[in-house]
């Protein structure tokens, strides 16, 4: 059986997906975290693009492949690993499961400008942004507890990352971003609560999370309550 190494920084989004596949799956995998300000050359020499995740399968032979892209490596995954199928047997299903990837990539890359702008207008326009795609979301939402009802799907593995930032960013200031979306809120907490997704970052993580966004002397903590 191939042995697998996930290479990854403990804060990355796009990595967590993975790690929350590979937990799904149960199969197990290495993991390593670099510091991506000051990435090693041996990464950088088998990083295509300079970024995390990298999957890296070595087959019994002691041969390496090296994948990257979050979804190319969950995708691999699902292919190839035992354990539960994430994604439903229907080809129309699982194209469209694979259509809300997009919205799942687009949020991800809204809550990385709302936390680390400094300009309130691009702030107002980001969380807005963020709110129309809950919006969304919120119609698409079955019964839950997750995005295909009772069965944790690609999708929930996908999106868990960009729900979790909110359990540092409202902390700091509540952005109402699910005010108006009861599903959505529901389902952020219950993948909160899904240990593989629990299991994806270290269990200090909001506090690292917030130390890192402090550094960007964003617009966010401007809004903080004093002391907080």
């Amino acid at each position: 059986m191939s042995q697998l190494t996930l290479i990854s920084h403990e804060l990355c989004p796009y990595v967590q997906r993975a790690a929350i596949v590979l937990a799904e799956k149960g199969v197990a995998f290495e993991r390593i975290d670099i510091d991506l300000s000051n990435k090693p050359d041996w990464f950088l020499a088998i990083s295509p693009l300079g970024k995390v995740p990298l999957l890296r399968v070595r087959d019994e032979s002691g041969k390496d492949a090296v994948l990257f892209e979050s979804l190319a490596i969950c995708e691999y995954l699902e292919e190839t690993q035992p354990g539960p199928k994430l994604h439903p047997e229907d080809p129309i299903e699982r194209a469209r499961d694979r259509a809300w990837f997009d919205l799942a990539s687009g949020l991800l890359g809204d809550i990385w400008a709302l936390e680390t702008t400094k300009d309130a207008e691009v702030f107002e326009a980001k969380r807005k942004a963020i709110v129309s795609k809950v919006e969304i979301l919120e119609g698409a939402l079955s019964d839950g507890p997750y995005f295909r009802g009772r069965t944790f799907s690609m999708v929930d593995a996908v999106i868990a990352s960009a729900f979790r930032y909110f359990e540092v960013i409202d902390a700091i200031r509540d952005t109402r971003v699910f005010e108006k979306a009861p599903r959505v809120r529901a389902w952020k907490a219950a993948l909160a609560e899904r240990p593989s997704v629990k299991g994806a970052v270290p269990a200090n993580y909001p506090d690292k999370l917030r130390k890192f966004l402090a550094g960007y002397d964003a617009y966010l903590f401007r809004l903080a309550p004093e002391g907080a």
